[in-house]
């Protein structure tokens, strides 16, 4: 059981400093995706595309500025 426990902590830890790296990538590239889906509801005239991606579109700014502001 122990073994089971120490191999799950590693493996699972193992990816911890990869979040890190991908956390900034993955903010940027789902940020890009909003703004582009909210772009295409503007386009074919869809209220439901356009708020929903406006609303995911501010809440996203929101945690950039307070990752920018607290780290």
């Amino acid at each position: 059981m122990m073994i089971g426990l120490a191999a799950g902590t590693l493996t699972t830890t193992a990816f911890a400093p990869q979040l890190v790296k991908a956390w900034r990538g993955m903010l940027v590239t789902f940020s890009t995706g909003i703004l582009l889906w909210l772009i295409y509801g503007v386009w074919i005239d869809s209220v439901p595309v356009i708020l929903a991606n406006a609303v995911t579109l501010l809440l996203q700014a929101g945690i950039v500025s307070l990752k920018i502001k607290h780290g």
